[in-house]
């Protein structure tokens, strides 16, 4: 048997809860695919790109790559609404179907 949740709606957006990180920003090579370290600011990978140039003027190409953080949580009316998403919680039983 398992449990189905008919009809609930979920919302999707950059995570905000606390700990969790803001963009993070990282910059590549697309002549030799290097590339800088991930950061939180985006000065540090934008200077290595410079740098990496100074030290190969032939690699003048780059990609930058921007990485947000999203969580899905549950709209209002949910039957998840009220249930702290904590690792291993059973989901509240809203219906039923046998397999």
């Amino acid at each position: 048997m398992s449990k189905v949740i008919k009809r609930a709606n979920w919302t999707l957006g950059v995570d905000t809860q606390p700990g969790a990180s803001g963009p993070v920003h990282e910059i590549e090579c697309t002549t030799c695919g290097e590339s800088s370290e991930v950061s939180e600011e985006r000065a540090s990978p934008e200077e290595w790109a410079l740098n990496h140039t100074g030290g190969k003027p032939s690699h003048r190409g780059f990609r930058g790559i921007t990485t947000a953080f999203f969580r899905v949580t549950p709209a209002p009316g949910n039957p998840y609404a009220d249930t702290p998403p904590e690792l291993g919680a059973e989901p509240p039983q809203v219906g039923r179907r046998s397999n």
